[in-house]
């Protein structure tokens, strides 16, 4: 298990360190409201969240719940429709308290070292979609992965370090856009239960979204 938590650490940071280095570089040539990301829409959808069974002690994963949230489809790098780019999906969940929780989803592999791997796709669910960075929880590293499986709905899957994916919510699109189209998503500052950020994904992730704001 060390030689493989070393390996995961190293592989996500790898690739979180290429998102970080574009944002830097892009925020230079093309500043913008969003330097990474740049082109989307935002929706209104519906998140049902049915648990993890059986429970990993987590409780956002745990949880049964209906949320209505916001999303954001997103292009990561701006590149003309008709090339392959990186493509995002952000979720934004109300928390029990009045807070929000964000979840950042970005085109990726989905085996055991590709999904902490960033891949571009011609369409926004061409590939599948991971959270790219683990999760520090009382289960250990987890990372969470989106896929679609109809046409208005994102299956959510849970996997504990580079462990079998589990689903624990499905994720059901509207066309109907959001009031705010110009919501941001951090999950480094919002955050859900249980689903914490290791001390070197935030150190990793936060100049990257510092850089954002300031560009804006």
């Amino acid at each position: 298990m060390p030689l493989l938590t070393t390996a995961v650490r190293g592989a996500s940071a790898a690739g979180g360190a290429v998102l970080s280095g574009a944002t830097r570089a892009l925020s230079a040539v093309r500043p913008a409201d969003k330097p990474l990301h740049p082109q989307g829409r935002v929706l209104e959808a519906c998140l049902y969240r049915h648990g993890v069974v059986p429970p990993l002690g987590i409780e956002f994963l745990d949880t049964v719940s209906t949320d209505e949230v916001v999303v954001r489809e997103s292009r990561a790098i701006g590149l003309p429709q008709r090339l392959p780019d990186i493509h995002g999906l952000a979720v934004k969940v109300t928390n029990a308290d009045g807070t929000t929780g964000d979840l950042l989803f970005a085109t990726t592999g989905s085996g055991r070292l590709t999904r902490f791997v960033l891949t571009l796709s011609k369409t926004m669910y061409g590939r599948p979609l991971t959270t790219l960075l683990p999760y520090d929880t009382s289960a250990g590293p987890v990372v969470l992965g989106a896929r679609a499986v109809g046409v208005s709905t994102v299956e959510l899957v849970c996997s504990v370090g580079d462990g079998e994916w589990r689903h624990f919510a499905d994720l059901r699109l509207s066309e109907t856009d959001a009031a705010d189209q110009t919501v941001s998503f951090d999950p480094v500052r919002n955050q859900l239960p249980g689903l914490e950020q290791y001390g070197w994904v935030s150190r990793l992730r936060a100049p990257a979204y510092e850089t954002a704001r300031e560009s804006r």
